[in-house]
């Protein structure tokens, strides 16, 4: 085999400088299963057609089989002057069973076989990722499960709201990370083409039978426009997108754990076995796996620009820039990976500080919007209401006490609906379990929540 699979065309040997700067080996080289697997399912199509011997696709297949056992063994040698996992497959294929070895590229190219290749390792990703993030789903079943009887505030803008369920709190994560979950299961459908046959972009001249490559490979879906097929990476920044926002969730999940886990919160404590110490300060437990969470988001998020980047200004159809998509793309899923795993190890191990959760619950004025829903209940205008609540917000700020704390004389110079029953619709239970709408906090709604999620993830 000459040393190019261009050389016909050229006089002078590529630079070792152009080689090295060309080169995408050591990036590429996690390609070479789904590589083998095309290019056996490949040599069988074309030995279907007729266009090689089936001795010669056995003798293929033989080959490209030892080469994935000599890659997995560590026996196989990368070198810069192959430039990707495609060459140096085939540059093997050669050594092992000869001049059989060049009818393999009949009727592809390397732009319809990298395209196969990545479309079969995102395949395979995010089959991996749905998994795992079942996995960690199950997580937050179990925790809301375990925390049904614990009582927390509820924030807007970071300022004490209303009193929530540590579960239903819980289970507005497993509802973010069940949409992360179906968002992957639908991009699946858009990377789960089959586009080899395509060739360089035009198709190719050879009897080849597409449909019976994509079912040797277990494509649904063979792609309908050879250009397309090549010049393609839509799936590529779909998937990117998928799992920055995924990112979000646990960037977000990040941050609200190191804030409970602050002595001004006191929520929450993360076991030592997932927290650091301080090089200089001896008290200190830091929450370092959330930090770095948070950290790694910005990643991942550069990773989808860097693709959006670079795929917004090529022309049709295969360009160079292209080979660049690798590096953002494994990267972020071996990121989100990592995430979703440490996550579902760690969730289970942290301490929750029931008595000092109920407290903060307890303060605040928490209870303002149920004393204007109880004047509303009595008739009274909910605007109305509100700002008699708010009067008697202001009142009582200015005697340090909370609404629940007054005597029933004070309140009822605020209006005279006020009655005795009042401090029923002012205690933390009562304004939990009065809050019974569709998706609301009240404990019978978590309840079905989590059996249905329960349900829903065959636990």
């Amino acid at each position: 085999m000459s040393e190019k699979p261009w050389d016909g065309r050229f006089s002078q040997r590529t630079d070792k400088l152009v080689e090295a700067f060309t080169s995408s080996i050591q990036i590429d080289r996690r390609l070479y299963e789904y590589d083998i697997a095309g290019s056996i399912a490949h040599c069988k199509m074309l030995a279907k057609v007729g266009i090689i011997t089936d001795d010669e696709a056995s003798t293929l297949v033989q080959g490209l089989e030892r080469i994935k056992t000599e890659i997995e063994q560590g026996q196989f040698r990368f070198d810069d002057s192959l430039e990707d996992i495609h060459m140096h497959i085939e540059d093997r294929l050669f050594q092992l069973v000869g001049t059989v070895a060049r009818k393999l590229h009949t009727a592809r190219s390397r732009n319809d076989q990298v395209a196969l290749d990545v479309r079969m390792y995102l395949r395979a990703e995010t089959l991996n990722i749905i998994s795992r993030l079942k996995e960690l789903r199950k997580v937050f079943v179990n925790l809301a499960k375990a925390n049904m009887d614990v009582v927390l505030p509820g924030y807007t803008h970071l300022q004490r709201a209303q009193p929530v369920l540590l579960s239903h709190h819980l289970m507005a994560y497993y509802e973010m990370f069940t949409r992360d979950s179906e968002r992957f299961r639908d991009c699946l459908k858009r990377i789960n083409v089959m586009p080899l046959g395509s060739a360089a972009l035009a198709g190719t001249t050879y009897p080849i039978d597409r449909h019976c490559t994509a079912e040797l490979l277990n494509f649904p879906k063979v792609s309908a426009n050879s250009m397309d097929s090549v010049a393609d990476r839509d799936f590529v920044i779909e998937f990117l997108s998928d799992a920055s926002l995924c990112m979000v969730h646990f960037s977000r999940l990040s941050e609200e754990l190191i804030l409970w886990s602050s002595a001004e919160f006191g929520f929450a404590e993360f076991s030592d076995a997932f927290s650091t110490g301080s090089s200089i300060m001896p008290q200190k437990k830091n929450p370092d796996v959330a930090e770095l969470v948070r950290g790694k988001t910005g990643g991942v998020f550069g990773h989808l620009i860097a693709l959006l980047t670079l795929m917004k200004s090529l022309p049709m159809t295969y360009n160079r820039d292209m080979q660049e998509d690798k590096k953002p793309l494994f990267e972020a899923a071996d990121t989100l990976k990592a995430c979703i795993e440490i996550y579902a190890a760690m969730l289970p191990t942290m301490k929750i500080n029931k008595e000092a959760m109920y407290h903060a619950a307890s303060s605040g004025f928490l209870n303002a919007t149920d004393m204007a829903d109880y004047l509303a209940s009595k008739g009274m205008p909910f605007r109305e209401a509100h700002s008699c609540a708010g009067k008697a917000v202001a009142y009582a700020l200015r005697r340090k006490k909370e609404l629940h704390e007054l005597r029933l004389e004070e309140l009822q110079t605020f209006s005279s609906l006020i009655s005795e029953d009042i401090f029923k619709f002012l205690t933390i239970e009562q304004m939990i379990d009065r809050r019974k709408s569709h998706g609301g906090t009240a404990a019978e709604n978590v309840i079905a929540a989590v059996k249905e999620a329960e349900k829903q993830l065959e636990i």
